[in-house]
């Protein structure tokens, strides 16, 4: 034991040995799974608090803190690992939203959460709780009964994760551009540079004025025949020794490079006049601005969407182990003068964390964020059918398990870490390349006994069934998502295309033409 674990547990003894901490943790566990934290490990679930004595046991069995689930039961130890979905929600009774502002510095969260209240109070929500997440966040919470308990002929109860996740979603977008901006008025570029190994190119970024989301860069490379002067033009072309004949079939001549022109596109908007191809400046600049003098989301990134079922989040008024603070409850007029200092464990006054709300009042920000999201899905379903319209053209059949990938084979190996990440990377190669539900049923199987420890089976079987039932298939993750391959230990060179399925169509077509 280091000196800084030791100190934290001499820590957690007296804290927690104070009644009015055990009270507002036993007051906050009614109807929650509570797991408690072992410094490096959580406990076993499920579990709940049902006595005061039962923190203090904890305690002293070595737990330094305690987490909550969003969702409500009937009886939290009756969750099972081993339940479908549709099982979870007989016993869930309903959920709070929880907001998880989690910045990597104070100072963003601070006007994340302001800008988050705000929308919430414009929304009719004028009763929730804010905390200090013990490190440099804070934990919004509306409670369960604000919303109605059934909407659009939907229980609510069942609609979880699914509608506070779009709530989430919906609230990242309201403040987005409001958050960028404050932000990067607030904190000076010279700032960033000292608290984050970040260079200066890194924080440059053009930002599409339509949507107020980051562009994305792009390369159109200009070409020129050399025998018959036809001029011809590709977009983000990978130099190869490949030499790039005529596109005229009747010369034979050999392009050779004119110049390069750099650009900017937008991958949420489309051409005004063209509904089909992405907005982009190099046809409508007025569309794409610098922001500022440097791109805030390179060190003030702040992501809302971590709703996920049986979900945890750190209760209030536990201790938090890397920094020794207490998730202290706050007002809003509290959090501009908020420090660290102040959520001193040993000068904590105890507030409730969930004020009395009126019924229902929250049904005007689901309603709004439901709608949005339909619209914001049909948007998506656009830009992934642009984005992928090469492999919806190309059937995938007839493949076979040596035309698998380098990543996809080590990835079946088993894994010990990211095995949900994995699950979700397999289940969509192995659908998407067309093999049919008793191959991928029998191969995921194969592949989970393989790994250290495997998954649920209940996690598993839920996960394939609903991947199945699914009339689109959903293509597997590009190789540049920087939360999959690369993430996982999967990738050990640079891959030569975006995607998995583009290796297999490949070798496909390669196959066929022998």
């Amino acid at each position: 034991m280091d000196e800084k674990e030791e100190r934290i547990r001499g820590l957690t003894r007296i804290y927690y040995s104070n009644p009015a901490v055990q009270q507002a943790l036993l007051d906050f566990a009614l109807d929650r799974e509570v797991v408690p934290r072992y410094y490096e490990g959580f406990g076993k679930r499920p579990d709940t608090l049902q006595y005061k004595s039962d923190i203090m046991g904890l305690v002293n069995k070595g737990a330094t803190s305690f987490h909550a689930s969003e969702e409500l039961w009937d009886n939290p130890l009756n969750i099972d690992s081993e339940m479908t979905p549709s099982e979870m929600s007989d016993i869930r009774k309903s959920w709070d939203l929880l907001i998880d502002v989690d910045s990597p510095f104070l100072d963003c969260s601070k006007i994340a959460a302001k800008l988050l209240i705000s929308a919430l109070e414009h929304h009719g929500v004028k009763n929730y709780g804010i905390k200090f997440s013990g490190n440099k966040g804070f934990h919004i919470i509306v409670s369960a009964k604000a919303f109605p308990e059934s909407y659009d002929e939907q229980e609510t109860k069942n609609m979880f994760p699914e509608w506070p996740r779009a709530i989430c979603e919906y609230l990242m977008n309201y403040i987005r551009g409001d958050y960028y901006k404050i932000a990067g008025e607030m904190i000076s570029q010279s700032d960033v540079l000292k608290r984050t190994n970040l260079s200066k190119e890194d924080l440059s970024t053009m930002y599409c004025l339509n949507c107020e989301r980051n562009a994305k860069k792009a390369e159109i490379l200009k070409l020129k025949c050399d025998t018959c002067g036809l001029e011809a033009q590709k977009i983000n072309y990978k130099p190869s020794k490949r030499i790039l004949r005529c596109l005229d079939n009747n010369c034979i001549g050999k392009l050779f490079e004119l110049e390069k022109q750099e650009y900017y596109y937008c991958e949420h908007c489309t051409d005004p006049k063209n509904k089909n191809i992405q907005l982009s400046s190099n046809k409508y600049p007025e569309y794409f601005k610098e922001r500022g003098s440097f791109n805030v989301e390179k060190f003030a990134n702040l992501d809302l969407v971590l709703v996920a079922p049986r979900h945890l989040f750190r209760m209030p008024y536990s201790l938090h182990e890397k920094t020794g603070l207490s998730s202290i409850v706050l007002k809003k007029e509290g959090i501009d003068n908020f420090g660290p200092r102040d959520a001193d464990p040993f000068k904590v006054e105890i507030k409730n964390y969930i004020p009395e709300c009126e019924e229902g009042e929250a049904k005007s920000l689901l309603g709004e964020a439901l709608d949005w999201k339909k619209t914001q899905r049909a948007q998506d379903d656009k830009i992934e059918k642009k984005r992928y319209e090469n492999y919806e053209r190309t059937e995938m059949t007839g493949v076979t398990e040596d035309m698998f990938p380098k990543p996809i084979n080590k990835l079946l190996k088993g894994m010990e870490d990211g095995k949900k990440r994995g699950l979700f990377i397999l289940i969509t190669f192995l659908r998407s390349a067309g093999f049919d539900a008793d191959y991928i049923n029998k191969k995921i199987r194969g592949w989970n006994e393989k790994n250290k420890p495997p998954l649920k089976e209940g996690y598993l079987r839920g996960q394939i069934d609903w991947h199945l039932k699914q009339r689109k298939k959903i293509l597997p993750p590009n190789y540049d998502n920087p939360a999959f391959y690369k993430d996982l230990g999967l990738l050990d060179e640079k891959p030569q295309v975006k995607n998995p399925l583009v290796e297999v169509a490949r070798k496909l077509r390669l196959k066929k033409n022998q």
